[in-house]
C-alpha cells in the first residue's frame, strides 16, 4: 500500500472535515429549530405549516414536522 502523505496532513485533513460537518450539522440543527420551536427567528410549527400550505404542500402542518425533523436530526 501507498501512503501519499504524512500523517500531520492526515490529521489535519481530518480536523478540516470535522469543522465542515459540525457547521454543516450546526445549520441544519438551526433550521429544523426555527422550523419546529420557533427558536432563530423562526416562526414554529404553525407560522412554517401555513407558508407550506401557500405553496401547495398540504397538509402544511404535517410537512412542516417532517421538514424540521429532518432538518434538525440532519444536523
Amino acid at each position: 500500500m501507498k501512503c501519499y502523505g504524512s500523517r500531520a496532513h492526515g490529521r489535519r485533513l481530518d480536523l478540516g472535515l470535522l469543522a465542515l460537518r459540525l457547521g454543516t450539522g450546526g445549520v441544519l440543527a438551526a433550521h429544523g429549530a426555527q422550523k419546529l420551536f420557533g427558536w432563530f427567528g423562526g416562526g414554529g410549527l404553525d407560522a412554517t405549516g401555513q407558508a407550506f400550505e401557500s405553496m401547495g404542500y398540504a397538509p402544511g402542518k404535517l410537512n412542516a414536522l417532517a421538514a424540521g425533523l429532518g432538518e434538525a436530526g440532519g444536523g
